[in-house]
């Protein structure tokens, strides 16, 4: 009898934990999802409801996504955000792995100074050097009012992509190298034909990371694109479109979910490769 009450309490002890922890999963899961509820359900009110304090919408006007694409330069705003998230992700990555396995693999005097140089430059917020970096793009280079002054310096490396791929190149064993090597692979080619397909969870997680913040700048656009709208980026255009449809609340919330819908779709769908590549970079240092 007393092992069957222990056992007894054993499984009723399991089973409210379980529920306890995922009650408050799904709490928390809630916390975060509301906002976006409140967004899209705002998007599809009309002028009148979008003003008052109702939270469901007498009826879905889902004309409001067309005229927010009909709106003036909100394409142009598309079209240069995918621009730049799309060359800034695949310029940092091309460019920050080749660096990323030369720290976690060669063996050279001054690596640990590089590393932590990489370390350092992390640490550097980018308002310091803004100015000289303004002055070069715009007085010597000619190219202010565009988006290049932000994606050609991703085609020279990222200090945080190089310190995330350093961290997950150190977890393939050597001796994968050292096999291709034997079979007559030169560094070039055991980087692209060994390092490569087993670093795609790491390289995913940067990859993702750096599409994230590519999309999401609104610094960086404002300094270099600024004067020219037809440079702007959504994260700078939102603002001018929230100034310009300022009582029109539903509009406004149905460019802001226009503007996110992308970040949520890549990470909805990309989202075990991020969790693998974001949890593995952290197994040696």
């Amino acid at each position: 009898m007393t092992t069957r009450r222990r056992s007894g309490r054993t499984t009723r002890g399991r089973v409210l934990h379980w529920i306890a922890v995922h009650t408050t999963a799904v709490a928390a899961a809630l916390f975060f999802l509301l906002p976006f509820v409140f967004v899209f359900l705002t998007s599809v009110m009309s002028d009148e409801q979008a003003m008052s304090g109702e939270l469901w919408p007498r009826g879905w006007h889902w004309s409001n996504y067309e005229a927010v694409f009909d709106a003036p330069g909100f394409l142009d705003w598309w079209r240069n955000s995918l621009i730049y998230a799309g060359l800034g992700t695949l310029f940092a990555v091309c460019s920050s792995l080749p660096v990323a396995y030369a720290l976690a693999k060669f063996r050279f005097r001054g690596r640990r100074p590089a590393v932590l140089l990489v370390v350092a430059t992390m640490m550097l917020p980018p308002q310091v050097v803004v100015v000289p970096m303004y002055l070069v793009w715009a007085q010597q280079l000619h190219l202010s009012g565009s988006l290049w002054p932000l994606i050609v310096p991703l085609a020279f490396g990222d200090a945080y992509s190089i310190f995330l791929l350093r961290q997950f190149l150190l977890t393939i064993p050597r001796e994968y190298l050292e096999s291709a090597k034997v079979d007559g692979c030169g560094e070039l080619r055991t980087l692209t034909r060994i390092v490569v397909p087993m670093a795609k969870p790491g390289i995913a997680a940067v990859a993702l990371f750096q599409f994230f913040f590519c999309w999401n700048d609104y610094f960086g656009p404002q300094i270099y694109a600024a004067q020219n709208p037809g440079a702007w980026t959504l994260s700078y255009g939102l603002e001018s479109f929230k100034s310009a449809h300022g009582v029109n609340w539903n509009l406004t919330m149905a460019a802001t979910a226009l503007v996110m819908a992308p970040v949520v779709l890549v990470f909805f769908f990309a989202q075990k490769a991020f969790v693998e590549g974001v949890t593995l970079t952290g197994v040696k240092g």
